[in-house]
């Protein structure tokens, strides 16, 4: 006769059990045989009982006949992405790391730009040369302080601000289940509101850029600012002049803000998108990042110019009443 087979219980997996159940009382009696190993003996008995658990929990699921028991190990949820994604903090600290950085390189171009801005010179390379030889290569630096407060408070709002507008839509649009990138216009619209905010908060560190940065080309050296440094200029010009004034030229300054990001920080994203699908190239290479903010450079200067010029002559004013609008400077500016 046939003995009937055991039903599709728990005692049917006590074999299993009871191998597990031996494999970690053996291993636990072989560390007691072992002298002056207390260590090693609790570790080895540590790894008996733990084997002992793991292999009996990789049976549990199997016991009993409940139908959710019974479901294949593929049909688990799978664990949640390990991905982190950066904060807004964390993203304006980068900006303004990678800002102050490159203001090594690029603010004798600033020094040249604002006294071009503010005064008479036969292009840029008379400008660069004038300067140079009335106050040397540190006049080429003249306000360098300045420029890092500027990335400190402007730099990392706007790019920190955009990055992550960036990054919130990009995860929307995965929610959604769509993987496309953000339309050009959203992108514009987004560098303008984080270039808006960012020269809300920095326009202090523009007005001390624009100062420190022009001082040199007052004639009379007697009615020269001669700040010490980008906090000093802050601190006397609130003190001898208003807390208020350190937001005077705010309107051109948001404004440029407004256009430069929109199309610097908008195009550039395009840009990246477009030239990695036509050559195949990483959209985070050096050849497609230097190509996409080349081009994205261009216009967004175009645009911004007009305001820029506007918003440094209005912050070099040493007289109030020089200029009565943004309006006004702009119309005096091209008479």
């Amino acid at each position: 006769t046939c003995t009937p087979s055991l039903p599709r219980t728990a005692t049917a997996r006590t074999p299993r059990l009871s191998h597990a159940h031996s494999y970690a009382t053996r291993t636990q009696s072989m560390s007691k045989s072992m002298p002056n190993t207390d260590v090693t003996g609790k570790l080895a008995g540590a790894v008996g009982l733990t084997a002992a658990g793991a292999l009996a929990a990789a049976q549990l699921p199997s016991l009993g006949g409940s139908e959710q028991s019974k479901q294949p190990v593929s049909t688990l949820p799978a664990p949640a992405s390990s991905g982190t994604h950066l904060s807004l903090f964390e993203r304006g600290a980068l900006g303004a790391a990678g800002g102050i950085a490159t203001t090594f390189f690029t603010h004798p171009f600033d020094v040249v730009r604002v006294q071009m801005q503010v005064s008479k010179f036969n292009g840029t390379l008379d400008a660069a040369t004038k300067i140079a030889r009335q106050g040397g290569v540190p006049a080429l630096y003249a306000g360098l302080s300045a420029a890092w407060l500027r990335q400190l408070t402007y730099g990392s709002g706007r790019l920190g601000i955009y990055s992550y507008l960036l990054d919130m839509d990009k995860r929307a649009r995965a929610g959604r289940g769509d993987t496309s990138p953000a339309p050009f216009g959203s992108k514009l619209l987004m560098g303008m509101t984080s270039g808006c905010i960012g020269a809300a908060i920095g326009n202090p560190a523009e007005l001390a850029l624009v100062r420190m940065g022009a001082d040199n080309s007052i004639a009379d050296p007697a009615k020269r600012r001669n700040y010490a440094n980008s906090i000093d200029c802050c601190v006397r010009v609130a003190k001898e002049e208003g807390f208020l004034t350190l937001w005077r030229g705010a309107a051109p300054t948001i404004l440029r803000a407004a256009a430069l990001n929109g199309a610097l920080l908008g195009i550039t994203s395009e840009a990246k998108t477009q030239i990695s699908s036509r050559t195949g190239w990483s959209p985070t290479s050096g050849a497609t990042m230097f190509c996409s903010t080349l081009f994205a450079s261009i216009f967004a200067n175009i645009f911004a110019m007009p305001f820029d010029v506007v918003k440094s002559r209005i912050q070099q004013a040493s007289n109030p009443s020089q200029y009565t609008s943004m309006l006004d400077c702009a119309r005096k500016s091209v008479a």
